[in-house]
């Protein structure tokens, strides 16, 4: 991670304004896709948990609990996990409404996605720069 944090603010003293400005915008992509997902209930939590990002700390799921031959037992167990199920289905939702919002999540998770966001930064900002000033939009040559 120094490694990334040593090329990005190079990056920005190369590029200056137009660094901040490609990071900005990825920023404001990531933000505005979380917020969208966010409220049509898709669960960033697991997709996180996919792609190895930390995100909120599971509480214990694999509670031992003793096996016996009665099948009221094992439909309660059953029952019991549907709802663990749906309640982890839910907890995107759930963190929406208790931390203030969609929105408020969505820029958490995008605290989160910063790992990610940098190399994104780092591997489109020269492109654009060089885009920007051969249409002269900037007067630096790169």
């Amino acid at each position: 991670m120094s490694s990334f944090t040593g090329r990005f603010k190079e990056l920005m003293k190369k590029y200056g304004k137009v660094g901040l400005g490609v990071h900005l915008s990825v920023s404001a992509a990531s933000i505005t896709g979380l917020y969208v997902a966010i409220r049509n209930n898709v669960d960033v939590e697991s997709i996180f948990d996919r792609v190895g990002v930390g995100g909120v700390p599971h509480e214990n799921k694999g509670t031992s609990s003793s096996s016996s031959s009665s099948s009221s037992d094992e439909t309660y167990h059953s029952e019991e996990d549907e709802n663990k199920q749906e309640k982890r289905r839910n907890r995107t939702a759930e963190l929406a409404a208790s931390s203030g919002g969609a929105l408020a999540l969505a820029v958490l998770c995008n605290k989160a996605l910063f790992p990610i966001r940098v190399p994104i930064t780092i591997a489109i900002t020269p492109p654009i720069a060089r885009f920007l000033a051969r249409r002269r939009i900037i007067n630096n040559r790169v």
